[in-house]
C-alpha cells in the first residue's frame, strides 16, 4: 500500500475510474441510462467504504467487483423499461470477435444473455480478465466461471445459428 500522502482522493480515484467503469457497466446493461445508474450506484459505494477500498490489494478489482455485485442484485424488472437505446456499444479493447459487423451482429445476443453469463462474456472478451480475474469479481470458483463461459457461449452459438462446435458434443 502506497502511503496517505501519494494515494489518490476518492474525487482523484473516481475521475480516473470513471471511463472503464462506466464502460464496463455499459456492457453489463446494455444501455446508457442503466449504465449510467450503475456506475454511479457503485461510487457512492465505493466512498461510503473509501477506507477498505484503499486499504485493499487492488483497488480497482474491489470497484469492479461492485459494480458487477450492484448489476446483479439491483437489476431492474423487465416489464419496467420504458425505454430501448439502439445506439453501439463502445468498442472493446481487445475483441475476439472479427470486425466492427461482427461484433454488431453479435452484441443484441450478449445483451439477451442472463445476468450472470452477460457478466462473464463481458469480463472475458470485452474487459480481457482472466478465469482467476473473473472468479474474483463473481466471487465465485474458476470452475463456475468456466461453466458459466461454456453456457453463454453455447447459447451465443444457438441465437448466431452457428453450430461447429468441431465435432464436439457439449
Amino acid at each position: 500500500m502506497t502511503s496517505s500522502a501519494t494515494a489518490p482522493t476518492f474525487e482523484e480515484y473516481a475521475a480516473a475510474t470513471w471511463p472503464s467503469l462506466y464502460r464496463y457497466a455499459y456492457l453489463l446493461a446494455g444501455n446508457h441510462a442503466d449504465a449510467e445508474d450503475v456506475a454511479q450506484q457503485t461510487l457512492m459505494k465505493a466512498y461510503a467504504s473509501w477506507a477498505r477500498v484503499q486499504a485493499s490489494d487492488s483497488p480497482t478489482a474491489y470497484v469492479r467487483r461492485m459494480l458487477t455485485n450492484t448489476y446483479l442484485s439491483h437489476r431492474r424488472p423487465q416489464g419496467r423499461r420504458l425505454e430501448l437505446l439502439t445506439d453501439a456499444p463502445p468498442e472493446p479493447v481487445h475483441a475476439s470477435v472479427g470486425g466492427p459487423e461482427e461484433r454488431m451482429a453479435l452484441w443484441p445476443h450478449v445483451k439477451s444473455l442472463p445476468p450472470r453469463q452477460r457478466a462473464v462474456i463481458v469480463l472475458r472478451y470485452y474487459e480481457d480478465l482472466s478465469e482467476q480475474e473473473i472468479a474474483d469479481a463473481l466471487g465465485c470458483s474458476r470452475g463456475n466461471v468456466k461453466s458459466t463461459a461454456h453456457r453463454a457461449l453455447k447459447a451465443l452459438r444457438a441465437a448466431m445459428g452457428s453450430d461447429d462446435t468441431d465435432g464436439r458434443e457439449d
